[in-house]
């Protein structure tokens, strides 16, 4: 999946929770919304501000599906909440995800 494919992919599956998302599809839509926030962020904090709440829900969806992936809950999300808990989140996310068909679905 490249960058534009993630994008049209993410919001398009806005608030999908269910299923699997990809490696390359979640590191590309965090990798847009890294690039839009560092370009907004120091040129309109009301810009800045509608991004982060009109990519809030995707980025969390696209993250749960990405931790179905690799066959995991969507409830580590929370582990993000610690410092010791978002090294193995980090990781998670990192791993590929399993070629076959596991309990949140078919391979993406």
């Amino acid at each position: 999946m490249n960058f534009s494919d993630s994008i049209a992919a993410c919001f398009g599956k806005y608030a999908q929770f269910d299923g699997r998302a990809s490696r390359s599809e979640y590191w590309w839509f965090f990798l847009f919304n890294l690039l839009v926030s560092v370009f907004l962020r120091p040129t309109s904090a009301g810009l800045y501000l509608i991004f982060a709440l009109v990519v809030f829900i995707p980025s969390v969806s696209v993250l749960v599906r990405r931790l179905h992936d690799v066959n995991r809950s969507g409830w580590n999300y929370w582990w993000v909440l610690t410092i010791v808990g978002a090294i193995p989140l980090v990781i998670w996310l990192a791993t590929p995800g399993d070629g076959d068909e596991n309990r949140y679905g078919p391979a993406p």
